[in-house]
């Protein structure tokens, strides 16, 4: 049975493949004939049924050929929504914008705009990539709402800037929490710093807040005693700050816990110096000795420096 509906389906294929190529041809000779009415319209009918690749390929032969034409606001229209259903957000975010340039007074214009702004937000990468375009849709988005301030759509802009600036945040607290990982204590104190200073509202404050403690108190650790005492006194103040702050925090417990260390850190340091002061022995190994570790710059002591008074 299967062999006697061989033929048949053979036949069916064959058929069906020179339709295809039938369809295929037609279309590439309609590309290629100067019967531009009749391009238009078939471009529009592609756009409507979603073919949007056969509709930009018309398109684009016919931006150049209705320049300065009645119908060539409505082209170029499509032909921007082409690139972004086809998700190509560089190139309709251009074609976006050439169009409000070009017909400012269009009914459409405020929607190109906003359009040519939002493909720059589709196009910002995930937090860890570089941000470059983040920034710059936070730019155009902001400067649709001011040249749109009553539009409809400067809510939408709004919010889609927030969740840019939240990226950004994001990005600024990770790269902070980079540095403390792999041990460049002091740069995580002061990217902390900075992260908490340009986003003093950011949901991390109280997460950040507790680990500058946590990077204050091991860059003194890996410091050289000679810098210890003023350092781990920088954790403390840190965790005087934070208790005030957060006094019912989840990372309470663990930030008075490296207040008592940074304390007995004081300490210890405070005696080691007395005796520096009191055996030029000692001093001299002390000195050839570099307890400075991590990423931080080297310090070396100067044994001709006078001994803190004790």
């Amino acid at each position: 049975m299967f062999k006697k509906q061989r033929p048949i389906l053979s036949g069916l294929l064959i058929v069906l493949m020179i339709a295809v190529a039938g369809c295929k041809s037609k279309f590439e000779k309609l590309k290629a004939s100067n019967d531009n009415a009749k391009k238009y319209q078939a471009a529009i009918a592609y756009y409507n049924k979603k073919d949007y690749n056969k509709a930009l390929e018309l398109f684009e032969t016919l931006v150049q050929r209705y320049r300065g034409q009645a119908q060539a606001e409505d082209l170029y229209y499509y032909y921007a929504y082409c690139n972004y259903r086809l998700k190509d957000y560089t190139s309709a975010s251009y074609h976006f914008k050439q169009f409000s340039d070009t017909y400012p007074s269009s009914q459409r214009a405020e929607e190109c705009n906003f359009m040519s702004a939002y493909c720059y937000y589709l196009d910002s990468p995930i937090y860890s990539l570089d941000q470059e375009n983040t920034t710059k849709a936070i730019d155009k988005l902001q400067l649709f709402i001011n040249l749109y301030p009553k539009s409809d759509r400067v809510a939408e802009a709004s919010k889609l800037i927030q969740n840019l600036r939240d990226k950004l945040e994001r990005k600024a607290y990770e790269n902070a929490k980079l540095y403390l990982t792999i041990g460049d204590y002091q740069a995580a104190v002061i990217d902390f710093g900075n992260v908490l200073r340009d986003y003093p509202d950011t949901k991390y404050a109280e997460e950040m807040e507790y680990l500058t403690i946590k990077a204050q108190y091991q860059y003194a650790q890996h410091s050289s005693e000679f810098k210890q005492q003023d350092r781990f006194s920088q954790a403390v103040n840190f965790e005087q700050q934070f208790a005030e702050k957060y006094p019912t925090s989840k990372y309470l417990a663990d930030a008075v816990s490296l207040k008592k260390d940074s304390e007995q850190g004081m300490a210890k340091a405070k005696r080691t110096l007395a005796q520096w002061a009191s055996d030029a022995k000692y001093a001299r190994r002390f000195e050839k000795r570099d307890s400075l570790s991590g990423n931080t710059p080297t310090e070396k002591i100067n044994t001709n420096q006078k001994a803190p008074v004790q």
